[in-house]
């Protein structure tokens, strides 16, 4: 029998005689002088060098294949044994045979240079974890599988879980003091599909220009530029968004987070607020609201979201991952009536719509209180974890100044003097710390030069929080030889 046979089909469909996953075609020649078994392993080593059967994946049974194959099953039992005895394949009792070996298709590369392990990370952007009520959330996600309709499971509308919806126009309407109902929110895969699916329903209607805070997130300049409008910066003051130059910007939209500005830690005050509305209204631009992290206020109540005050202007931004993790890839946008049907068709088109059961159990969450009660436990957790930084970075670094509102997950660290970001990169990772400098999400120089660091302390855990400070003040030491005071 010449040709080939198919052992299993690409795309990790099961095998229908062996129930195995394979994806590799095996040719054998009968009529060749090579014997079968041979030929037989040679097929199963070449496929395994380039990767097309992956280490773990388990082979279809010897009497199997060689029914398949129309040859004795001696031929495939000999090929398997062959192969183990080499290191490709390896029989495990209950599980059959199966690959053994990490495909050698390419040669292997050098060993990197070693670097010092992280022991401190103050990476800016996550929250910790560990906070997660797992208990909370599979109860939630176990009520909404045995409690959801038939329909709920079914292909969704764009908007999402109206359940969902319902339960984020209260809590949304109570703790931000937004103005939406549930027809009027859509549900998306966190921040960076939000961003996408609006600049997609922007560039749509014309627009050409988006003015983003300078520094702020770099999501927000991807998200523009893959959607074809082009991104311009707007210097910042402590106050945020400075709206008296960004009339230059002739932009059709602006990005902000008033609440909290990311990466400066600035608030933006009622008076600028209402200036940022009376620019929208001038020519009927868009603001959109980023409220990344808006709960966690520490030192007073946050100010109400900007939506509020005008939601026909004000597209609004939140999401489950800081308050809960941001694996659940949830997130919402509440937008005005000539918006959210758009949006809705976007996010349909983008992925048919987000988890079902995940939008339930957060929907149970919210109603059942949990949500709420587990805000309250992270919220005091993370108050404590930002005082103590704050006194240890006071005995580490005293030479420092902390900026910015008591929020979020994050603080600003300014020095007085202007670091080489090289050395201070090179300083930070042999002393073990994450850490970065807000000149790195700068479109333009500040306007002292003087370093300024973002200390996230999500991933740094309370108990450990003096010992962080002191391998940060280890690291600026040694990146400040030589380095630039400033005034």
């Amino acid at each position: 029998m010449g040709g080939s046979d198919e052992i299993a089909r690409a795309g990790g469909e099961t095998h229908p005689v062996s129930g195995a996953h394979p994806a590799v075609l095996v040719a054998l020649d009968h009529d060749a002088g090579e014997p079968l078994r041979r030929q037989l392993a040679g097929e199963l080593r070449d496929a395994i060098r380039a990767g097309r059967l992956r280490t773990g994946v388990r082979l279809p049974a010897s009497r199997a294949l060689a029914a398949q194959l129309g040859v004795s099953r001696g031929v495939v039992t000999d090929a398997y044994e062959q192969l183990t005895a080499e290191g490709w394949l390896a029989a495990r009792r209950g599980a059959g045979t199966v690959v053994a070996a990490e495909p050698v298709s390419d040669p292997p590369r050098a060993e990197a240079p070693r670097r010092a392990a992280v022991r401190f990370d103050f990476t800016a952007t996550t929250p910790d974890v560990s906070l997660f009520p797992r208990r909370q959330w599979a109860r939630a996600v176990a009520r909404a599988a045995a409690e959801a309709p038939d329909a709920d499971l079914d292909y969704g509308s764009g908007f999402g879980s109206l359940a969902l919806r319902e339960a984020l126009a209260g809590y949304l309407g109570r703790v931000r003091a937004t103005a939406a109902g549930p027809g009027a929110i859509v549900v998306c895969a966190g921040y960076g599909q939000a961003m996408r699916l609006i600049f997609s329903v922007l560039a749509g209607r014309g627009a050409r220009r988006v003015a983003l805070e300078d520094p702020s997130l770099s999501d927000h300049w991807d998200a523009a530029a893959r959607a074809g409008i082009e991104p311009v910066p707007v210097a910042l003051d402590g106050e945020g968004l400075r709206v008296d130059v960004l009339e230059a910007a002739d932009a059709d939209a602006v990005v902000v987070t008033p609440s909290h500005q990311f990466p400066t830690g600035a608030v933006m005050g009622p008076e600028r607020r209402h200036a940022l509305l009376a620019w929208a209204h001038e020519r009927g631009r868009l603001i959109v609201e980023d409220d990344y992290d808006a709960e966690f206020r520490y030192d007073r109540r946050p100010l109400a979201a900007l939506q509020g005050l005008d939601p026909a202007r004000v597209v609004y931004v939140g999401t489950a991952s800081k308050v809960l993790a941001p694996a659940l890839r949830l997130g919402w946008i509440l937008a005005p009536a000539a918006l959210a049907p758009a949006l809705a068709v976007e996010k349909l088109a983008a992925d048919s719509g987000s988890p079902a059961l995940d939008q339930l159990a957060l929907a149970h969450l919210i109603a059942s209180g949990e949500h709420d009660r587990h805000l309250r436990r992270v919220r005091r957790t993370y108050a404590q974890r930002r005082d103590r930084l704050v006194a240890a970075l006071a005995r580490a670094v005293p030479e420092g100044r902390i900026e910015g509102a008591a929020a979020g997950v994050h603080l600003v660290l300014a020095l007085p003097v202007a670091l080489d970001p090289t050395a201070l990169r090179r300083a930070a990772a042999a002393h073990g710390v994450v850490v970065e400098d807000i000149a790195e999400r700068r479109r333009a120089p500040s306007a002292d030069g003087a370093t300024r660091l973002v200390l996230g302390y999500g991933r740094v855990p309370t108990a450990g929080v003096e010992a962080a400070a002191t391998a940060l003040a280890a690291a600026l030491r040694d990146a400040g030889r030589g380095a630039t005071i400033v005034a």
